[in-house]
């Protein structure tokens, strides 16, 4: 990325050099300005549009470049060139964010942390949008703006609601898992190199035989797990709101370059049908006794961005950047997100905002007859902008980007297909259960922290009645630690 010269005299935006950068024109000494001060006039129009629209989630970020490397052989399972041999490495964009809060707000705040990571490949970039967490809240896109608008702030009062948050999560059921997860010990990240990122989704390999393969991805952190109290997280949020992006940047300054394993949970096609619940579903995980995870990758951050703005705030993700090899699952909520994301940048940035030097490919180069639009430059010259044409422009492979899905029967608004453990509740108890009591102490306070705080006791009722059908305990002693709180 080139980098504008510092040196000889300031110009304006048009390159006229400027003789008065302290004193605006005006009529005679002490008089009114005048509109034909073309400094004044370009500064103060630039000023006021020099923010784009803040994302509407993940407003919160911030970013690093660095490398990715294979460290296995995954050829078995897809064909995609910047995983074909061990060894080979991949520049990266890794852009952290909380979900819920806007761009201003703390970074030390119980949110789910996303990990949205651009792959710079020679077929193309390839963008993972994950999360630090291996599930969501929910799992059909269409109740997406719901949940968000839960999470933002109530149109009457002009702040996130108690009754808002937990009326949706207890009618909800499906949120059960990551809401345990949320109030649990990792809810809270000391920072974002001390936690694991996740692909969340369910995705797509398919190898040079056209063998396709369900898969799901992890990046566990070699830094250490390291996480923050409620007590903890509050006084470094009033203390330093820019905690995490301030940890991150510092530690990459000083060569301390964060690092993850990156693993891998490969299922057959064939046994997706018949697994004990849908493997589709984002609610849940898959147990590691079933699929075990393969390592395959280790990612390094290893520079921090020159410009904020240019580079964090203007970086795009979409999950429906693919490369040949890798593709799409049935996940209900990835298929809404593979429309969503891009959108939103085509709202936020622009039509041509895959043109920025955060966006575009960085080890090959875009070829198609997309044109015009703000800030087009001009790229494609007197080149033709249809297809097909005779003129020798780019023309199409034939060869698709991931196998087919065969799909059967009639259109329409269908629950997805059940499975013998398909309920929102076991993964939740599991989960529980697993915790050590101290653990389990600790969540409760946090859910009956933020439970105790809902105006109507029925909206409290029911949501302590979802967690007590995870596990009898569970609801028993959240129950109790509400009803404590509340007098």
């Amino acid at each position: 990325m080139s980098v504008e010269s510092t040196t000889g005299p300031l110009t304006t935006e048009s390159g006229a050099p400027v003789s008065d950068n302290q004193n605006s024109e005006t009529a005679g000494i002490g008089g009114p300005g005048l509109i034909q001060d073309q400094l004044l006039i370009e500064k103060l129009a630039h000023f006021n549009r020099e923010r784009i629209p803040e994302r509407i989630v993940h407003a919160r970020g911030a970013g690093a470049y660095g490398t990715f490397t294979v460290t296995a052989d995954v050829t078995k399972y897809t064909r995609a060139k910047f995983l074909s041999e061990i060894g080979k490495q991949t520049e990266t964009f890794l852009r952290f964010s909380t979900v819920a809060g806007s761009l201003g707000a703390a970074d030390a705040v119980r949110d789910p942390r996303g990990f949205a990571l651009k792959f710079y490949t020679e077929e193309g970039n390839y963008d993972l949008v994950g999360n630090n967490t291996p599930i969501f809240f929910i799992k059909d896109a269409i109740k997406f703006p719901d949940f968000i608008h839960t999470q933002k702030r109530d149109p009457y009062t002009g702040s996130q609601e108690a009754d808002n948050v937990w009326d949706f999560w207890g009618l909800s059921p499906e949120t059960t898992h990551q809401v345990t997860w949320l109030f649990g010990d990792r809810g809270i990240p000391a920072s974002f190199r001390h936690m694991n990122g996740y692909g969340s989704h369910t995705f797509q390999w398919v190898n040079a035989a056209g063998e396709a393969f369900w898969v799901r991805y992890h990046f566990k952190t070699d830094q250490g797990i390291k996480n923050l109290t409620q007590a903890e997280a509050d006084k470094v949020a009033g203390e330093d709101p820019d905690s995490h992006q301030r940890d991150l940047r510092t530690a990459i300054e000083r060569g301390d370059f964060p690092t993850w394993t990156v693993q891998v949970q490969v299922m057959p096609v064939a046994e997706a049908a018949a697994y004990r619940f849908n493997p589709f579903d984002l609610t849940k995980i898959w147990p590691h006794a079933d699929y075990p995870p393969i390592e395959f990758g280790k990612l390094e951050l290893n520079r921090n961005p020159e410009n904020i703005f240019a580079e964090v705030e203007q970086s795009a993700f979409s999950p429906s950047h693919f490369v040949p090899g890798i593709g799409p699952s049935p996940d209900k909520m990835l298929q809404g997100r593979l429309f969503a994301y891009a959108d939103a940048h085509r709202y936020r940035v622009g039509i041509n905002a895959d043109h920025l030097p955060v966006n575009r490919p960085h080890a090959t180069e875009a070829r198609n007859y997309g044109r015009d639009g703000a800030l087009y430059d001009g790229r494609h010259g007197r080149q033709k902008n249809y297809e097909p044409n005779s003129f020798g422009g780019p023309v199409e492979t034939g060869q698709p980007l991931w196998q087919s899905v065969a799909v059967t029967g009639p259109s329409g608004e269908h629950v997805a297909p059940t499975h013998a453990e398909d309920n929102d509740f076991v993964q939740a108890g599991d989960l529980y259960r697993l915790m050590t009591e101290d653990e389990r102490e600790r969540l409760i306070n946090n859910l009956a922290g933020s439970l105790s705080q809902v105006s109507r006791e029925d909206i409290a009722q029911r949501a302590i009645e979802n967690f007590r059908k995870a596990d009898a305990d569970y609801g028993k002693r959240l129950e109790a630690a509400v009803q404590a709180l509340r007098g």
